[in-house]
């Protein structure tokens, strides 16, 4: 009767338990993530989270833009007209760019880090100036792109020298589709990974889903909010991210490779992608690299996103007109009243 007795106050303890939200936060990528997982084990989500971390400090160190490593080493190569071996690893993502860039009409164009740098955005303290006119004329007429990448297994080298490489652009991305594959095979079901505004859900919180807010690109607070199901994830493409301001005027550091200037058009783009059978690359890959070339478009941005398939897309533009397609509008709430146009 006793050992009943325990065992039933055993049972009733554990029904008491609630399961709750655990944040784990760092600075990678040049930005703060937050891995948060739903669960009643604080145990299990610091084991789980803590290798999700790894994996972005180790992304972040083996393809860093400017900081030795894997990329920085493929770059020099490149510039000395030499070939490179890489690891499977990056010859695929390099094979994924490019496909994305060629989709993208070379908007989306990871060659471009020289260009990157001569604005002075390859620091995590830029110093705001303007680029020597006659250098980026040069760089602008030696047109490098991802077209030039000649990919032969784990060799790759460049028709053209002038390609320097950084997947500033992709690799977020890439990393939330790597933190779902690793919470996953952690036995974490319910989990939401936001890379500095780049967010992936799994599973729900409770019984209710994941909900974000999308940030006003203007002022501190969301524009809207949507719930986010399980596998879909969120990529926002702004000029409020990285850019300084010189006479008074804004430079943000998503640069137009046909112009080598700071787009102007758009304020912030933002897409949803919900999975998808029969694509390649991961929701977290297709939210970030795509969101590029439709920011980019400016008034065309309607056609980039179709051209991925993308259905679910918010834009404001230069002159804070709201966007929206009405796939996306279904699922947005406003929390302020607002004009919106609906785009289908």
């Amino acid at each position: 009767m006793r050992l009943a007795l325990l065992l039933l106050a055993l049972v009733l303890l554990a029904g008491c338990s609630r399961a709750e939200v655990f944040h784990h936060e760092a600075y990678v990528f040049g930005t703060r993530v937050d891995v948060a997982v739903y669960g009643d084990s604080q145990a299990e989500a610091d084991v789980a989270a803590g290798a999700v971390l790894r994996e972005f400090d180790r992304l972040h160190r083996a393809y860093h833009a400017w900081e030795p490593s894997e990329l920085t080493a493929l770059n020099a190569a490149i510039a000395r007209g030499e070939a490179a071996t890489v690891s499977d690893e990056l010859a695929a993502m390099l094979k994924d760019a490019q496909y994305i860039a060629a989709t993208g009409d070379q908007l989306f164009n990871p060659a471009l880090g020289a260009l990157i740098a001569l604005w002075g955005f390859h620091t995590d303290n830029f110093v705001p100036q303007r680029p020597d006119p006659a250098k980026l004329q040069a760089l602008l007429d030696a047109a490098p792109s991802m077209a030039d990448l000649v990919i032969d297994g784990n060799t790759v080298s460049s028709r053209n020298p002038a390609v320097q490489l950084d997947l500033g652009g992709y690799a977020k991305g890439y990393a939330l589709d790597r933190a779902a594959t690793i919470l996953r095979e952690n036995g974490v079901a319910n989990a939401l990974i936001n890379i500095g505004g780049n967010v992936m859900a799994l599973g729900k919180k409770g019984d209710q889903p994941w909900r974000i807010g999308i940030q006003h690109p203007r002022t501190p607070a969301p524009l809207a909010t949507l719930p986010l199901y399980d596998g879909e994830a969120v990529g926002t493409s702004g000029d409020y991210q990285r850019y300084f301001e010189l006479e008074g005027e804004r430079y943000a550091h998503l640069l137009d490779p046909r112009t080598g200037q700071p787009a102007r058009g758009t304020q912030s783009l933002t897409i949803l992608i919900t999975p998808r059978a029969g694509v390649g690359a991961g929701a977290g890959t297709l939210s970030d690299a795509p969101s590029k070339p439709a920011y980019l478009a400016g008034e065309q941005w309607r056609e980039h996103t179709r051209r991925f398939g993308i259905e679910h897309v918010l834009r404001v533009a230069a002159d804070g007109r709201v966007e929206v397609t009405r796939a996306l509008r279904a699922r947005l709430q406003f929390p302020a009243p607002l004009e919106v146009t609906v785009v289908d």
